[in-house]
């Protein structure tokens, strides 16, 4: 796996405000190769139960979702593929880009996944590295990204400051 402060790196230079759902010179034929590369290889070791799809109005290509059955119970599996990168990451249950999503990952299915990632061209990010505060050139500011509120100590609703996930994986 590539050095995180490598990955950080890769992030900040693709960012681009001109363009927020896609990079300047995208390769839709590529985007549409390498995420069948991704989605065969996981359908191959997980099975026919593996589903795919596109995101539309996002930063986000598409997503891989693997049923529980394959992970830690009541968890399913997801992986994601961004426009930009093309960086990939997974996680674990049914909310995208949680702080707690990639609890149960073992280390053996990231290896074989940042390993995949190489071999098909893309760029496997921890979600601890995309959760970090967002310092790019990008302006997503509260009222620009689709986040979603959390509770704070008393019960009011705490905007969460935009993360790299909000540039990279998320809806624009």
């Amino acid at each position: 796996m590539l050095h995180q402060h490598r990955i950080r790196e890769l992030l900040r230079e693709s960012d681009d405000p001109s363009h927020l759902q896609v990079p300047a010179r995208y390769d839709v034929t590529a985007a549409r190769r390498r995420f069948a590369d991704l989605t065969g290889a996981l359908e191959q070791r997980f099975g026919p139960s593996v589903t795919s799809g596109g995101v539309q109005d996002a930063s986000l290509y598409g997503y891989v979702s693997i049923p529980e059955s394959a992970g830690e119970p009541g968890r399913p599996r997801w992986v994601l593929m961004s426009n930009f990168g093309p960086f990939v990451t997974a996680g674990q249950g049914t909310d995208w880009g949680t702080p707690d999503c990639e609890r149960g990952l073992d280390t053996g299915f990231v290896t074989w996944l940042d390993e995949l990632c190489a071999e098909i061209g893309c760029i496997f990010v921890p979600v601890g590295l995309l959760l970090e505060p967002y310092d790019g050139p990008t302006r997503l500011e509260d009222d620009d990204w689709e986040g979603e509120d959390e509770e704070g100590e008393e019960g009011e609703d705490v905007s969460l400051p935009p993360a790299w996930w909000d540039r990279y994986f998320q809806f624009m």
